[in-house]
């Protein structure tokens, strides 16, 4: 039996998911399951597109729902490592250069579980954070994007 995917994720990460099963088990479900009971109410399903789109939310509904459990049930919670506060590692947040013209950015590593880049939280999967775990403050990395290698330098991690 093949073992199952392990899900990295801080303690916030984990409460965020858990409140959002809670939301889809409790509220959306409901709001679906009575939006099918209209659209059955008018008539011919064939023909019902309302009762198509109300069936096709309902199955992304479970599907996230299957897929939060799964997350949630394999769960690995990222903790702080206290002793290596200049290494980069999983769950904290690193500043970093963009060498020559001196662009600074600030990302925080967590599992692809709770990334979201507009919040600032990067995948451990990404090229970004691939290249940059396991590396210290004044390091200067190689790494390669999509849009070609870029350098940076580690400025600050906490």
């Amino acid at each position: 039996m093949a073992t199952e995917k392990s899900y990295y994720m801080t303690e916030e990460g984990q409460q965020k998911l858990e409140k959002e099963l809670h939301h889809l088990k409790t509220e959306r479900r409901q709001e679906v399951v009575e939006r099918i009971k209209i659209a059955r109410g008018f008539g011919d399903l064939s023909e019902n597109s309302e009762y198509d789109a109300a069936k096709d939310e309902q199955a992304f509904v479970e599907s996230r729902i299957s897929q939060i459990e799964k997350m949630i049930r394999n769960a690995v919670i990222i903790e702080n490592d206290t002793e290596n506060q200049n290494i980069v590692q999983l769950g904290k947040s690193v500043t970093f250069q963009e060498l020559p013209d001196g662009d600074e950015e600030s990302y925080t590593i967590v599992g692809s579980a709770e990334a979201d880049p507009f919040e600032g939280k990067i995948s451990n999967d990404s090229p970004m954070a691939k290249s940059l775990l396991g590396r210290e403050v004044g390091e200067e990395v190689a790494v390669a994007t999509p849009g070609g290698e870029i350098n940076v330098k580690i400025i600050k991690v906490e």
